[in-house]
């Protein structure tokens, strides 16, 4: 067999730089009322590149997360994973492989594995879905899709799924570099509004779980103004709690803060696991807008990340191209400012293991979007 995958205690899943495969998201994420499972797998190289020799394997970690649809189903959860990435023209024979070797080690009352795939768009990478201005127009339709990731697989089984959870398009910032080459590297109006902060006495500082509250009144504000979905407290309260826990990796959680003469303008949970720092949830105040918060949090945070010694940060969400017609326009505007490159994830792809099971459980996704957002 090409793919072999054990089970393993969630404590012992090894550090990442994606911190949704870590063992710390495990705890969260449990805490949130899903149940954790982790395993190690070995695979050959021949199923990662097919020019590679099959004598020779890559090991890896992988969370999955179960969900329970109702008393009888469930469905596997694979938040940015898996980590292995394989070559464009393997995507599909990877995932297969991989799906079938999960399968036994499932619950017998699972109906599908979804895979949110951290891995890069395969059409990002094709000129032709570009416009004439350089934005990129996004993947073909879905059926598209799954023709060519299915293609050389056997069973024909994988499917875009209805939706995505975790986002698909994010900025990487390369910190391997001084802070004057960053902000060399930043849009002009992004470098005045750090400065303008500064100028205007925003301060920004780490707080505490006793200070929870202050976050979530900032939060709540920002949901309603954008009309996203509204997490409760205790989702919050499940990431910072875990913060001083020993996990592998020396995960580190912190909640930022950028205040004038002690009112809270924004706020942000950034994320450090091993090399990589993550702007995970950020809020801000529809007041005193003009002090440019914002720009002050994300500054301190990305000093943050390099004095701890990641080498990227993980922007979190925009949409994928600089036009205004995407609901995450303005992020796009707010997060291309600070200079990273975009990079867009294949999404999320479902592996049904139950068909009919499947088939009733996407009709009532499609019917209802909300559904999930986890």
């Amino acid at each position: 067999m090409n793919c072999l995958v054990e089970k393993k205690d969630v404590h012992e899943i090894e550090p990442a730089n994606i911190v949704q495969q870590t063992s710390f998201w495990a705890k969260v994420k449990n805490q949130q009322g899903l149940e954790p499972h982790a395993f190690s797998y070995k695979v050959s190289r021949d199923l990662v590149s097919p020019h590679e020799k099959p004598t020779k394997n890559i090991n890896d970690d992988l969370l999955i997360l179960i969900r329970n649809i109702d008393s009888k189903s469930c469905f596997a959860y694979v938040p940015y994973g898996p980590k292995v990435e394989p070559e464009f023209e393997n995507y599909g024979v990877f995932l297969e492989e991989f799906s079938e070797s999960l399968r036994p080690l499932l619950p017998s009352s699972c109906i599908l594995i979804r895979y949110d795939l951290p891995w890069e768009n395969q059409w990002a990478a094709d000129e032709s879905y570009f416009d004439r201005n350089g934005q990129w127009e996004g993947p073909p339709p879905a059926k598209n899709q799954e023709f060519r990731i299915n293609f050389n697989t056997h069973n024909w089984n994988l499917h875009r799924s209805p939706s995505d959870i975790l986002p698909t398009n994010t900025f990487f910032l390369n910190l391997a570099q001084s802070d004057e080459n960053l902000l060399k590297h930043m849009k002009p109006k992004t470098r005045y509004n750090i400065r303008l902060s500064v100028r205007k006495g925003v301060y920004v500082r780490e707080c505490g779980m006793d200070e929870l509250d202050k976050w979530y009144a900032l939060y709540v504000e920002t949901s309603l103004r954008n009309n996203i979905t509204l997490h409760n407290k205790e989702y919050f309260y499940s990431v910072l709690s875990n913060r001083n826990n020993n996990f592998p990796g020396n995960i580190h959680i912190k909640l930022l803060m950028a205040e004038v003469d002690g009112i809270p303008l924004a706020a942000m949970f950034l994320i450090l696991s091993k090399n990589r720092a993550t702007y995970l949830y950020g809020a801000s105040s529809t007041e005193k807008r003009n002090f440019m918060a914002t720009y002050a949090l994300q500054w301190e945070a990305i000093q943050i990340a390099q004095n701890s010694g990641c080498k990227e940060y993980d922007m979190f969400g925009a949409a994928p191209n600089a036009y205004n017609t995407h609901p995450l326009s303005g992020l796009y505007r707010f997060k291309s400012g600070f200079g990273g490159n975009l990079f867009h994830r294949m999404g999320c792809w479902d592996y049904p293991l139950l068909i009919d099971e499947y088939n009733v459980f996407r009709a009532q996704e499609v019917n209802n979007q909300k559904y999930h957002n986890y």
